[in-house]
């Protein structure tokens, strides 16, 4: 069966640390997959700060992004206590949105995980997809 491969970008815009909790480990002790995805929404919304969105979804005007799709390459185990580093990278940036690729290290350098997050631009209003504002698609390159 073939396996997912998450293709990396040359060079990565953003950089966050995260904690791996207790709470994050699965019945064999480690980082669980559920609780990377989890880890990965965290570094989405502090790499969407960065580019000057308070969030992912206004409540006010009820616009934000949606998450269409996601693929993770399991690259090694990560444990209580590391700190994970992830670098990001917005990438095909189209007409609706983009995709944000994660490369996860832990403080010794390991490799942990690579991973996609397909974002589109969402109208919460009539629920449908709405144009990448040109402002963002400026600050994404």
């Amino acid at each position: 069966m073939p396996r997912v491969k998450v293709a990396l970008p040359d060079t990565f815009s953003f950089r966050t640390e995260i904690p791996v909790r207790i709470t994050d480990l699965n019945y064999g002790g480690h980082l669980g997959n559920d609780a990377l995805l989890g880890l990965l929404h965290e570094a989405r919304v502090q790499f969407l700060r960065s580019l000057g969105l308070e969030n992912d979804y206004d409540p006010v005007s009820k616009l934000g992004l949606i998450m269409v799709d996601a693929a993770v390459e399991y690259k090694g185990e990560a444990f209580h206590g590391d700190v994970l580093r992830f670098n990001m990278a917005a990438t095909d940036a189209s007409k609706y949105g983009f995709d944000v690729v994660y490369h996860v290290h832990n403080q010794a350098g390991r490799e942990i995980a690579r991973a996609k997050t397909g974002m589109l631009c969402f109208d919460y209003n009539v629920r449908k997809l709405r144009l990448l504002p040109a402002e963002l698609a400026a600050q994404l390159g």
